[in-house]
């Protein structure tokens, strides 16, 4: 037997809730595995019916700066009065006197990435930049908090290895093939419209609300070259967001790509199709012809297993993360050229061959991926530091 307290205070949207949502049922269905799960008051009621699963009842500051105080000082008697074994923290940060044994789950990019660090100063994002610089610094010394830290990807694993000299363990995130194909109730009306607008056109899809880092503006750039290019037949772009101030997580401001699409003149060619349900998605991916990704940093990319899952070829930045989840499903780009996406684009949607041979790889790549197994591996970790004395006690007290 092995009690589990899953901290996923983090967690309150996108990745983070998508983590918890398949992680949950698997970890409950283990009858050696008794979890007390910690999350934010408003998504209590989103967990109520887990059964194996008690939720920690706690009044959790909602502000970021009050709840890391709350983690890292009330946390730590919390975890320890509920009788855990070993603590996973799962929102990247750790907590620095872990009463028992501590996983990490490190998965944000953004506090290792020159990239974004450059595209936040060419945007004048000076106070984004800073946020971003002091989440850095604990994210990285949270990594040597912790007893073991496990990344979504061997490639990230390296990343963080490289960043903070410690050792990462690479446990690939899943995805369930029954869980995501199960709904068969149709997309929504005006979304059936916006797919069915245009006879013969060439669907791409991009499925994230707006930020910076998923390089939204290189694919706007690609998107006139890709319309001259396959005339006369029409190209549609479908987003699964809204570029509208305050429609999207996060505090990233919209308007460079709205400018960018009027001075384009693709006003036509990009479809807002905002938030589509999960368990509508499929329907969405299979209506469209080329999942398209020119995100600069990553470190897993669901949308990619269930684009090709949903038999999709996939044009994608040449990042080592989309090489791995990706593998032969894909055409690469490097991640700012406009061009070279739009060549992919082109190729693509001019050969059937290469369309059908990317498709099918998709779909025997996207079967590597399991939340069952992502589960199994992470208990094992578990399970092994469970029985195994503190190594990082020097490290914690520091």
């Amino acid at each position: 037997m092995i009690h589990l307290f899953l901290n996923g205070l983090g967690a309150s949207s996108g990745a983070g809730l998508t983590y918890l949502f398949n992680v949950l049922p698997h970890l409950a269905s283990n009858p050696a595995v008794h979890t007390t799960l910690a999350v934010q008051s408003q998504l209590r009621g989103q967990f109520e019916r887990i059964p194996n699963v008690r939720l920690l009842r706690a009044d959790i500051p909602q502000s970021t700066a009050a709840r890391f105080w709350f983690e890292q000082n009330r946390l730590p008697e919390l975890i320890r009065d509920s009788g855990a074994d070993v603590l996973i923290s799962a929102g990247n940060f750790a907590l620095r006197k872990s009463p028992v044994p501590q996983i990490l789950l490190s998965g944000n990019s953004l506090y290792t990435s020159a990239d974004f660090d450059r595209d936040l100063r060419q945007r004048r994002e000076f106070g984004m930049l800073l946020d971003n610089r002091i989440k850095s610094v604990f994210a990285r010394k949270s990594v040597h908090w912790a007893d073991r830290t496990v990344a979504p990807t061997p490639a990230f694993a390296d990343e963080l290895k490289r960043w903070t000299g410690n050792e990462v363990l690479a446990i690939y995130h899943g995805f369930d093939h029954e869980l995501f194909f199960r709904d068969h109730s149709p997309l929504a009306d005006d979304v059936q419209r916006k797919l069915l607008d245009i006879d013969d056109s060439v669907k791409l899809l991009f499925v994230s609300h707006y930020n910076y880092y998923r390089n939204f503006e290189a694919l706007f750039r690609a998107l006139p070259l890709i319309t001259e290019s396959l005339k006369p037949r029409k190209v549609r772009l479908f987003l699964t967001c809204k570029l509208q101030e305050g429609a999207n997580p996060g505090a990233y401001k919209i308007g460079h790509a709205s400018d960018l699409i009027h001075r384009l003149g693709i006003r036509d060619e990009v479809v807002e199709l905002g938030a589509i349900p999960y368990r509508s998605l499929h329907h969405l991916y299979r209506a469209c012809d080329i999942y398209v990704t020119p995100a600069y940093t990553e470190t897993f990319a669901h949308p990619l297993v269930e684009a090709m899952a949903s038999g999709l070829p996939i044009v994608a930045s040449d990042l080592p993360v989309h090489r791995e989840v990706a593998a032969e499903a894909a055409c690469y780009f490097p991640r700012f050229s406009a061009e070279a996406l739009a060549q992919n684009v082109v190729r693509i949607a001019a050969s059937m061959e290469l369309k059908t041979s990317l498709a099918a790889a998709g779909r025997r790549q996207s079967a590597y991926f399991s939340w069952k197994t992502h589960v199994e591996q992470l208990l094992d970790l578990a399970f092994s530091i469970q029985q195994s004395p503190r190594s990082k006690a020097a490290t914690n007290a520091a």
